[in-house]
């Protein structure tokens, strides 16, 4: 059988703490059902820094670009606070995402039934939510050129951001979210601004256009985006894919992040285009959480997200689909058991940590095999 090759970049703060339950996972598969799995770990972000003196060296950065997929944790702290910007922790994984060239970045807003009642919405809004958002990742307003500030004299200074897109970009990134929808319930919502936006005008003829030359069979619906964010909050469960710029995609993302209750159970996964002979992507699988240095090292941490991540890469990278599903339901089944960690902490739950946690999913996912 061939290897599955994964690279592991645990990184900072809690990063570690939630790998360390994934690689637990990892060794089970390999030992119990024979997955295949070969991992290295390398290192990103301030512990990168404090090896090397940039956010990801460039050993690591060849790791990533050879591997089948890449497992990050999480970069940063104030202890990284004074480095010079170029090399700050963050610059890691900016640097991941383009030089693996990830352009679609896919952020899933799940509520777990057993959690509907911590989010900050009604439960009969949220529970059984289940909306993907892709967002473009290598474009509009965040790489556009120019991006400078310019003194204009008279204590007067000028910011410019540029948000630009070509056809191709939209084009596949409007696939990848009607392919996704063909395996989930078949419907894509397309958000931009054409009403003010040139780029926007641009973005929903080409959408548009995409659809009827290729998925023509995926319900297709657009919508503003400042009006998407709304109905995001009022109902989300007219939702199935949402497919947006990388401006409104980070913004309407974290909205349905909140939506679920906790920013601590969230995965994301960012995919490369298809290699031309082999058809793999590059892919990185990431949680949506940072690295939460004020909990860092105390065991306390929410490894779900990390879980979940890697629950996305076995999907998306190795077509696992079987143990992806699996995977997700020992997570559902661990919250309706009442196992919580701190974050999302209720009445009458019991409190676990990190490690127990991570031991519960493994747990419920052997007995679910």
């Amino acid at each position: 059988m061939a290897t599955r090759k994964l690279l592991l970049l645990p990184g900072d703060g809690i990063g570690p703490e939630a790998m360390a339950e994934v690689k637990k996972l990892i060794g089970m598969m390999n030992a119990d059902f024979n997955a295949g799995f070969e991992t290295e770990e390398g290192l990103v972000g301030g512990s990168a820094y404090d090896a090397h003196g940039q956010s990801i060296s460039d050993a690591d950065m060849a790791k990533a670009l050879a591997a089948d997929a890449t497992l990050f944790g999480a970069v940063g702290g104030p202890k990284w606070d004074g480095v010079p910007y170029e090399v700050r922790p963050e610059a890691g994984l900016l640097r991941l995402r383009k030089e693996m060239e990830l352009f679609a970045n896919l952020r899933p807003a799940i509520c777990y039934p057993a959690l509907a009642a911590s989010s900050s919405l009604k439960p009969d809004v949220v529970e059984g939510l289940d909306i993907l958002i892709v967002r473009e990742l290598t474009g509009g307003v965040y790489f556009g050129e120019p991006k400078e500030i310019i003194d204009l004299g008279n204590g007067q200074k000028r910011g410019i951001d540029t948000q630009v897109y070509d056809t191709f970009e939209i084009e596949r990134i409007s696939g990848v979210a009607f392919e996704l929808a063909r395996t989930r319930s078949n419907k894509v919502c397309s958000m931009e601004k054409h009403n003010v936006m040139k780029s926007g005008v641009l973005w929903k003829e080409v959408v548009a256009q995409t659809h009827k030359a290729k998925y023509s069979d995926v319900e297709l619906t657009h919508m503003l985006a400042d009006a998407g964010g709304m109905q995001l909050v009022r109902w989300p469960k007219q939702f199935d894919v949402i497919v947006t710029d990388n401006l409104f995609g980070d913004m309407l993302s974290d909205v349905a992040a909140m939506l679920t209750g906790s920013l601590g159970m969230l995965p994301s996964a960012s995919l490369g285009a298809p290699d031309a002979k082999t058809g793999t992507r590059r892919a990185l699988y990431e949680p949506v959480h940072g690295s939460a240095p004020d909990i860092s090292g105390k065991g306390i941490a929410n490894p779900i997200a990390m879980i979940a991540s890697f629950a996305m890469c076995l999907r998306y990278s190795f077509n696992m689909v079987e143990e992806a599903d699996r995977l997700e339901k020992a997570i559902a089944a661990v919250l309706d058991d009442g196992l919580r960690t701190r974050d999302i902490m209720s009445d009458g739950a019991t409190e676990v940590g990190t490690g127990a946690m991570g031991d519960a999913v493994l747990a419920k996912y052997r007995a679910l095999s």
